[in-house]
């Protein structure tokens, strides 16, 4: 299986490593690999998994533009709303 791994700068490389966030490139989130909600999305069948990015870490989400996951992130996605996490 490979991933589409997303750089700091927005750019896409394939990698057999998945990263350790996910994200969606339509919705412009990240959150947990485990989050339930990118999982039950995965499971309807819909086209989720072909919006489905991954990223190293948190820093390299945010700089690509990408907002943290209210479900699975819920700390995280606060201090975003509140404009603390840039």
């Amino acid at each position: 299986t490979m991933y589409r791994l997303v750089a700091a700068n927005g750019s896409m490389t394939m990698s057999e490593t998945p990263g350790t966030l996910g994200g969606h490139r339509k919705n412009r989130t990240y959150g947990r690999l485990d989050c339930k909600a990118a999982r039950r999305a995965l499971g309807t069948g819909t086209s989720y998994s072909q919006q489905r990015v991954f990223f190293i870490d948190e820093a390299t989400a945010r700089s690509a533009g990408y907002r943290p996951c209210k479900v699975c992130m819920p700390d995280e996605y606060a201090a975003w709303k509140a404009g603390r996490l840039k």
